[in-house]
């Protein structure tokens, strides 16, 4: 089996915000501490889900040096760098190094669909700027712009690049991507974890984790010790949820609406552009977290 550098569960974790939209760093660091409890190996902090477009530098600062000083001797803690302006990403990541991250996530630039040597010239500039482990974040449904198997290879030189969160959907591709490298693939997929499992790759940076972590877990476990039964039941287990939080595209607000809903943060509370969910799909939460149990 392949090592995973991060573990193997890594919830791409919320940033709780109180009623006034202020960031709510007690409420972090108390669902840092669960999500470590329930069993992730890492967080990774100002992501997609973490809401980091509405979030300035010194929240993020803030928010990565108190779950590292929180849960940093337990779980590994990674720390978004993503921005369609590379000396911007770079700076960000300069900042999540100084507040004691351990490993950067850079995504791929947005909106301004740079051609493939601009996806690499701008991944390297993020891994040159520290000494920390990058995580590359290939979302093309997202960005605009997938990472080709060339810049792949090309990335895959970088001794500080080492891993990839793909969520790309594209299982086959994936596979095509991990034989032409040495770097150590996650799903970025929920979904897909058991598939992407089958073709190498080691874990998950997952959403539902903030709520089903054991089972995230048990499917790991279960594949690496080949009761490939039990993980695949157990990955049925975890159809409802995924569908609840996730089918709607609007993972960060049907998860704080679950956070919510199970006490574990004390406000849903999203900045603009995000909104809460309405009574119907806390109604779907509702219903999924209660027939896996939670409720």
């Amino acid at each position: 089996m392949t090592t995973a550098p991060f573990g193997t569960v890594l919830t791409a974790m919320v940033t709780p915000f109180d009623g006034d939209g202020k960031m709510d760093l007690d409420a972090a660091v108390s669902l840092a501490n669960h999500l470590v409890d329930q069993g992730n190996d890492g967080l990774v902090l100002n992501g997609t889900t973490g809401e980091a477009p509405t979030t300035h530098a010194p929240e993020k600062s803030e928010l990565v040096r108190a779950v590292v000083d929180a849960v940093g001797d337990r779980a590994f803690i990674i720390a978004g760098a993503g921005s369609n302006d590379t000396r911007h990403a770079v700076r960000m990541a300069e900042q999540a190094a100084e507040a004691g991250a351990h490993g950067l996530l850079a995504v791929t630039p947005y909106y301004s669909r740079p051609t493939q040597a601009g996806v690499a010239a701008h991944m390297e500039a993020v891994a040159d700027s520290t000494d920390l482990p990058v995580m590359l974040y290939d979302i093309p449904g997202r960005t605009g712009v997938r990472i080709a198997t060339a810049t792949y290879e090309r990335l895959a030189g970088h001794k500080n690049i080492t891993t990839v969160k793909d969520a790309t959907g594209d299982v086959g591709t994936a596979a095509v991507n991990m034989a032409a490298t040495d770097l150590i693939w996650y799903s970025g997929d929920d979904g897909l974890l058991l598939p992407f499992m089958s073709i190498g790759a080691v874990g998950v940076v997952s959403v539902v984790s903030h709520v089903a972590t054991p089972t995230l877990v048990d499917i790991v476990t279960s594949f690496n010790e080949g009761r490939h039964r039990d993980a695949i039941a157990a990955s049925h287990r975890l159809l409802p949820i995924i569908e609840a939080i996730m089918g709607s595209g609007a993972g960060a607000v049907m998860v704080k609406a679950a956070l919510f809903e199970l006490g574990l943060i004390p406000s849903s509370h999203l900045r603009l552009p995000q909104v809460g969910a309405n009574e119907s799909e806390i109604a779907v939460v509702r219903s999924a977290l209660e027939r896996f149990g939670l409720k």
